[in-house]
């Protein structure tokens, strides 16, 4: 009797929504929402280490989350027009949160801008709760990933290794249906967070990192891993040059990072000034304002 042997490969979830009666509870969701939590728990606890006031984190992230959330959404449309506004497309679909699409560039920068209103309402440093949330925000976007798996989305160029990702005909891209296992890039980008998050922890631990130096390297971390991984991509986005917009964004935002890390640096170095998460005044405004 010949036996064959099935190759290798990581099987993909049959459903990503469950149904709680009428109300649909999608991986994708479930997946921001955990990584959120994690994100405010860790950073916390590195805020209050820091010297901040406990609780403080929560309440920018009260600020944080919508913004990010609305950021994340103008993001996706901003750079994908032609899904929303083309010719036959609706335009008020662009409204339509639970229909998916999300940029993790508009979440970051829209949850920048909702952290430094609170920030500024609560009387403390934006850069102290910026460098307490980074190792945090790096968990937060690996536990999100997993939500990309159960939809059987993102996933990377046709491959045979063992851990290829088995992706069903429906959700193969044109071009692609004769392939069955596909680099598993939520995988590879899920892995790389949280080792980036765990060298960020190691290095501020070493060498205190203050003024947003955590942030920045938080952002440095993320773009060098999201610069290789989004190049095994074969989703349809749109480009520029030899590159996907993604792949820009990553140098850019890479570029402006480091620039402000030096900087940064530097300024310490000249100046000796260590600026902490909050002070027993800051404190006291913040939870007058509370």
């Amino acid at each position: 009797m010949v036996h064959t042997v099935l190759p290798a490969f990581i099987p993909s979830p049959s459903e990503g929504v469950w149904h709680l009666g009428p109300f649909p509870l999608r991986a994708y969701a479930l997946g921001i929402i955990i990584g959120a939590l994690l994100a405010i728990w860790i950073g916390e606890r590195r805020y209050v280490a820091r010297g901040g006031r406990a609780g403080l984190v929560g309440d920018v992230a009260i600020w944080a989350i919508p913004f990010g959330i609305v950021g994340a959404r103008v993001y996706h449309v901003a750079t994908d027009p032609e899904l929303y506004f083309a010719e036959g497309r609706s335009a008020v679909r662009a409204l339509y949160l639970w229909e998916g699409g999300l940029g993790i560039w508009g979440a970051i920068a829209g949850g920048a801008l909702g952290a430094w209103i609170a920030c500024r309402r609560y009387g403390v440093p934006l850069s102290g709760v910026a460098d307490a949330l980074a190792p945090g925000l790096l968990v937060a976007q690996a536990v999100g990933r997993i939500g990309n798996y159960f939809n059987q989305e993102l996933f990377g160029k046709p491959t045979e290794l063992p851990w290829g990702l088995k992706i069903d005909d429906v959700n193969r891209p044109a071009g692609y249906e004769q392939f069955a296992t596909f680099h598993p890039t939520f995988l590879y980008e899920l892995l790389w967070n949280l080792g980036a998050a765990l060298l960020l922890v190691l290095i501020d631990r070493r060498v205190k990192l203050t003024a947003g130096r955590a942030f920045a390297l938080y952002a440095m971390l993320y773009t060098a891993g999201r610069f290789w991984i989004e190049q095994l991509r074969i989703d349809t986005a749109n480009t520029i040059g030899p590159f996907r917009l993604n792949v820009w964004t990553s140098i850019i935002v890479f570029v402006l990072a480091l620039a402000y890390f030096l900087w940064a640096r530097r300024k310490e170095d000249r100046t000796g000034d260590v600026e902490p998460a909050g002070s027993d005044e800051d404190a006291d405004e913040t939870t007058s304002a509370s």
